[in-house]
């Protein structure tokens, strides 16, 4: 097992509420059916060649389904330097916990 940190939805919502930075690395056709709000898409397979889209300064919260992909994804950016913080429960726990999601393929 990885030493990619996590945290769980009720942190990110705090967090978000913030600013925080969301990168959600499911597939194309997953972001378009349902994303946390101001989730920034990057499909894990895609990660290794837009890692200059993600900040590199302060914490960058990785998302997926449940939270195996994001827990790739973020062991891989934080090889790259970026303080990657794995998404515990993903955008599924998100949805079934009640919270919002945005549909279609815009951030918001």
């Amino acid at each position: 097992m990885s030493s990619v940190p996590e945290i769980d939805l009720s942190e990110l919502e705090r967090l978000l509420a913030t600013g925080a930075v969301l990168v959600d690395v499911r597939e194309d056709d997953e972001y378009a059916d349902g994303h946390v709000a101001s989730a920034l898409h990057i499909a894990l397979s895609t990660v290794p060649d837009r890692v200059s889209e993600i900040p590199a300064t302060g914490p960058v919260y990785v998302i997926c389904a449940l939270g195996g992909r994001s827990a790739r994804a973020a062991e891989f950016l934080r090889g790259q330097g970026i303080d990657a913080i794995n998404v515990a429960g993903g955008t599924n726990g998100w949805v079934d916990s009640g919270r919002a999601v945005v549909v279609g393929d815009s951030p918001v």
